[in-house]
C-alpha cells in the first residue's frame, strides 16, 4: 500500500529535520512581467532524507533549489535550515549541476576536490589531503585522481563534482537533475553510485528531476509540484523501492500514481 511521508513519519520514530520551507513564493521579474514560479510551496527536509523534487519543465523545481542553496530570494514565504533563515549562499549547501563543465579545467581531480576547502579555509592542510583520498576513493576514482577534465568521461565528471561537495561535508547536498545529460547506461551507473554514497555516509539530499522513475528510484520521498506556477501536489513515500522493483506491479502503480497528477489539471482533470 502506497502512503504519504506524512503519515509514516506518524507512526516511526521522530526524525530531525533539517530543511523548512513554509508557504515559498518565488518570482522572476523581466521586461513587462512578473513571473510567478512557485506557490506556497512547504516541505520538511529530515536529516538522512534523499528528498525529490518531481514535476514537469517550468513548474519551479530549479528555482526552489536556488532559493535553498541562497542565490534566489523569495517573495513571501521562509526557509530554514537547522532552525536558521537563510540569507545567502553558504558551504553548509552545495549544488552539483548537470553541466559537465563546472570543473576548472586547469586543475586535476584531486586538485578540483581540494578547491572549495581552500579556498573556504574549514578545514587545516592535513585535513584537506585526508578529505580529498577518501572521497576520491569513495566515488570510485582513485586511477583518476591526477587527470585533467578534459581526458574524464560525462560521468566521471560528474563523480568529481559529487566527490568535491562531499568533501566538504556540507549539512545538504542539493543536486539539479545532474544526471540528464548522461547516456543511459552511464545515468543508472550515476544513481546506483549515488545511493551507495547515500547509505555510506548518511548524505541529506534535495534532488531535482522531472524523471518520475529517477524519482522513485533515488528518493526516500517525493514532493509532486504541478505545472506552472508550482504548487505542492503530493507528497510520497519511496524509500521502499530498489533498482530490483522495477518491473514490480509496486512500482509500476506509484508511476501511474504520479503520472496522474502531473497530467491533470488543478480541477481533476487529465489533460
Amino acid at each position: 500500500m502506497l502512503v504519504m511521508a506524512a503519515e509514516q513519519r506518524a507512526g516511526a520514530a521522530p526524525n530531525t529535520v533539517l530543511l523548512q520551507v513554509r508557504e515559498l513564493v518565488l518570482q522572476y521579474k523581466t521586461p513587462g512581467h512578473l513571473v510567478t514560479a512557485t506557490w506556497n510551496v512547504g516541505f520538511d527536509v529530515c536529516r538522512g532524507d534523499r528528498f525529490v523534487l518531481l514535476g514537469p519543465s517550468g513548474c519551479g523545481k530549479s528555482s526552489i533549489l536556488k532559493a535553498v542553496a541562497g542565490f534566489l530570494k523569495p517573495a513571501a514565504g521562509s526557509i530554514r535550515l537547522d532552525g536558521k533563515p537563510i540569507i545567502g549562499p553558504g558551504p553548509d549547501r552545495l549544488v552539483v549541476f548537470q553541466e559537465f563543465e563546472q570543473l576548472l579545467p586547469w586543475k586535476t581531480t584531486r586538485e578540483n576536490v581540494l578547491f572549495p576547502m581552500r579556498v573556504t579555509r574549514r578545514f587545516g592542510a592535513l585535513e584537506m589531503e585526508e578529505r580529498a583520498d577518501n572521497v576520491i576513493d569513495k566515488v570510485g576514482l582513485q586511477r583518476f585522481a591526477d587527470a585533467f577534465p578534459h581526458t574524464l568521461s560525462g560521468g566521471m565528471k560528474m563523480r568529481v563534482a559529487i566527490a568535491r561537495a562531499l568533501a566538504m561535508e556540507p549539512a545538504i547536498l542539493l543536486m539539479d537533475e545532474p544526471f540528464a545529460a548522461l547516456d543511459a547506461l552511464t545515468r543508472r551507473k550515476m544513481q546506483e553510485d549515488l545511493l551507495k554514497l547515500c547509505e555510506q555516509t548518511s548524505l541529506t539530499m534535495l534532488f531535482v528531476t522531472h524523471s518520475i522513475e529517477e524519482a522513485i528510484l533515488l528518493g526516500s520521498r517525493i514532493l509532486v509540484l504541478s505545472p506552472h506556477p508550482g504548487r505542492v501536489r503530493a507528497e510520497l513515500n519511496a524509500h521502499q523501492f530498489a533498482f530490483a522493483d522495477l518491473d514490480t506491479p509496486e512500482f509500476a502503480t506509484l508511476q501511474r500514481r504520479i503520472t496522474d497528477m502531473l497530467f491533470q489539471d488543478t480541477s481533476g482533470v487529465r489533460r
